[in-house]
């Protein structure tokens, strides 16, 4: 594999790692927030990664796609408030599926993978950079 495939893959994975940032923070957004019935309340979004090979590489990977982005299926938290403006006729308001640890832990992963690959590309730079200086000694 050249050295310049590492661009491409590290640049693949560093998308996939803001989206998977994004979404992370779009989840702690809305953790506080409430609603009215269990179908309404917000879910919590996952994104799907998926590793694309090269046949001509003998099966290697050569970057990472965004299969999709998933809803988290557990149930939103239902709590007492009767007073409540968006509380339904049992008094009952829903809180997102959002577990804000889980969150957090998901946000410093995906940053550090996100560092890991600005690692991988001043690495590949540099390495490339010292391969053309010696052209000129």
């Amino acid at each position: 594999m050249s050295l310049f495939k590492n661009f491409d893959v590290a640049g693949s994975a560093m998308s996939a790692q803001s989206l998977r940032l994004n979404l992370t923070a779009s989840n702690m957004a809305n953790a506080t927030t409430v609603s009215g019935s269990a179908d309404e309340a917000y879910r919590a979004r996952h994104p799907v990664f998926q590793s694309v090979y090269d046949e001509a590489t003998k099966g290697a990977a050569v970057s990472v796609h965004v299969a999709g982005v998933v809803e988290d299926q557990r149930e939103a938290m239902a709590q007492y408030q009767p007073g409540h403006p968006l509380a339904d006729e049992q008094g009952f308001v829903y809180s997102p599926n959002v577990n804000v640890v889980e969150e957090m832990v998901n946000m410093m992963s995906a940053s550090r993978s996100f560092q890991s690959n600005v690692e991988i590309l001043t690495t590949t730079r540099q390495m490339l950079q010292r391969t053309l200086s010696m052209g000129e000694q």
